[in-house]
C-alpha cells in the first residue's frame, strides 16, 4: 500500500519512528529541565520578579498594552497597504503589455533588493529634506509597505501562475475577457493556494515592526527595552530577563491568532468552493432545485 508522496512505512519503520519520537522528547525534556534549573539558580524563577509585569503600580503592564497596540496598529496599517498594492504589481507584471510590465519588474526587484532597515531609514530621514513630512509611525508603515508589497506581489504573481492553464484556457474559450478570467476564475482559486505563505509573509511583517526603534517609534521591543532601562535604574537588573519573555510571548501569542484566523479562512472558502462545485455538478446533471432554493428555480 503507497501513498501520493511516499510508502506507508512497515511495523520496523514504525518502531524506529516511535523510538525516535520518545528519544528525541526526552532529549527536548532534558533541555528544558537544564534551563529551568539554570534560571531558578539565578533566582530567575522567582514570583516577585513577574509580579512587576502585573503590577499596575509600576505601569509595567499599562506600558505594553499601549506598546502592543502600537505595534498592532502600525502592522494592521502595513499589511493591508502591502496587500492591496501587492495585487496590484502582481496583476501588473501578468500584463500583456511590455510598458506595464517592465516598469512593474522593475518596481519589485528594487524594492526587493532593499534591506527594510534601509527603507525605513531614507523614509524617516530623507522625505523630511525634500519637503515630505513624515513621523516615525509613518516611515516604518511605509517602509514595511514598500518592501512587503513586494514580497507579497511575488507570492501572488506564483499563486495565480500555479492554476492550472487549462482553467483560463476554458475562461477564454467561453468569451470571458481578460479581467474576468482573473476576478472571477484565476484569483479565487490562487488565494487558497498561497493562502499560507501569504500569512507567512504577514507574520514576518508584525515582526519586522520591531524595527521602529531605529526611528523612535515606541512599538512593543522598544518599549520593552525602554522599561528594563527605567527599571534597571530604580531597582538594579533584577527584570531584564522577565520584561523580554513578556514581549516575546506577546509576540507569539498575536501570530498563533493570526494564523488560527488565516486557518478559519482557509477552512470557509474551501467549504465555499465545496459547494459551489457541487451545485455546479447537480445543476449540470439536471438535479430538481431544492423547495426554497430561488437561485435555482
Amino acid at each position: 500500500m503507497t501513498s501520493v508522496l511516499f510508502d506507508v512505512p512497515g511495523p520496523k519503520a514504525r518502531r524506529r519512528q516511535r523510538l525516535g519520537t520518545v528519544l528525541g522528547g526526552v532529549v527536548v525534556a532534558v533541555l528544558v529541565g537544564l534551563v529551568l534549573w539554570r534560571l531558578g539558580s539565578n533566582g530567575q524563577l522567582d514570583p516577585s520578579r513577574w509580579a512587576v509585569l502585573f503590577d499596575t503600580r509600576t505601569n509595567v503592564p499599562q506600558r505594553l498594552l499601549e506598546a502592543l497596540l502600537n505595534t498592532l496598529q502600525v502592522a494592521a496599517v502595513g499589511m493591508v497597504a502591502a496587500t492591496v498594492l501587492g495585487a496590484f504589481l502582481a496583476v501588473g507584471r501578468l500584463s500583456d503589455h511590455v510598458w506595464v510590465r517592465v516598469p512593474v519588474t522593475v518596481v519589485i526587484e528594487f524594492f526587493r533588493a532593499v534591506p527594510l532597515l534601509v527603507l525605513i531609514l531614507f523614509c524617516f530621514l530623507f522625505l523630511p529634506q525634500v519637503g515630505v513630512s513624515i513621523s516615525a509611525f509613518g516611515a516604518l508603515a511605509l517602509g514595511l509597505t514598500l518592501y512587503n508589497m513586494a514580497v507579497l506581489a511575488e507570492i501572488i504573481r506564483a499563486g495565480i501562475l500555479s492554476v492550472d492553464r487549462g482553467q483560463s484556457e476554458a475562461a477564454y474559450g467561453l468569451g470571458l475577457r481578460k479581467w474576468q478570467v482573473m476576478t472571477s476564475v484565476l484569483v479565487p482559486q490562487a488565494v487558497r493556494r498561497m493562502l499560507p505563505v501569504l500569512v507567512a509573509q504577514l507574520v514576518v511583517l508584525l515582526k519586522d515592526s520591531s524595527l521602529g526603534f531605529i526611528v523612535g517609534y515606541l512599538e512593543l521591543l522598544r518599549t520593552a527595552r525602554s522599561l528594563v532601562e527605567t527599571l534597571n535604574f530604580q531597582f538594579g537588573p533584577i527584570y531584564t530577563f522577565q520584561l523580554y519573555v513578556a514581549a516575546g510571548l506577546i509576540y507569539i501569542v498575536v501570530n498563533v491568532l493570526l494564523s488560527q484566523l488565516a486557518k478559519a479562512i482557509e477552512k470557509r472558502t474551501d467549504r465555499s468552493a465545496k459547494v459551489a462545485a457541487t451545485t455546479a455538478v447537480d445543476m449540470t446533471a439536471g438535479t430538481p432545485p431544492v423547495a426554497g432554493d430561488t437561485q435555482r428555480v
